[in-house]
């Protein structure tokens, strides 16, 4: 545990953004194109990145994900087990049935839908595997 100083509790930092998060995935242009369906999204760059891989990144003017590819796939490690692992990206949107049509218009599968303070939620996984959580708070 970090010691906390008088400092950092008299002076906390400002609160800062999240501006993206990059995650590696079996085809970038393939998991870019579910996300620019599903979410409205836009590809703000793609090209070569390290390790001889290929990256896409999708998202908004201010915040995106960045989707790598080494090109080789290895074992699926079980994310809500390994320490450093993805275990789901939010996604706030403000109309949730029709966010919800577009993830089942695109073959993909809603599950797990709850509803508590402060709103209603469903998850979906992409082809990869990877979870991602629909929420919206209206």
């Amino acid at each position: 545990m970090t010691e906390r100083t008088a400092s950092s509790e008299t002076n906390p930092a400002p609160a800062a953004l999240l501006e993206h998060v990059n995650y590696t995935v079996a085809d970038p242009g393939r998991t870019a194109s579910m996300l620019q369906a599903v979410f409205g999204w836009t590809r703000r760059w793609e090209g070569p990145s390290i390790s001889g891989g290929r990256t896409v990144h999708v998202g908004t003017q201010d915040r995106y994900v960045a989707l790598f590819s080494k090109g080789e796939r290895g074992a699926r490690p079980d994310n809500y087990a390994t320490p450093g692992g993805l275990n789901h990206l939010g996604i706030v949107v403000e109309d949730l049935g029709a966010a919800e049509r577009r993830v089942r218009d695109y073959g993909l599968k809603p599950h797990s839908h709850q509803t508590y303070d402060p709103g209603s939620r469903f998850y979906f996984h992409d082809a990869d595997g990877i979870e991602y959580e629909v929420v919206s708070y209206g």
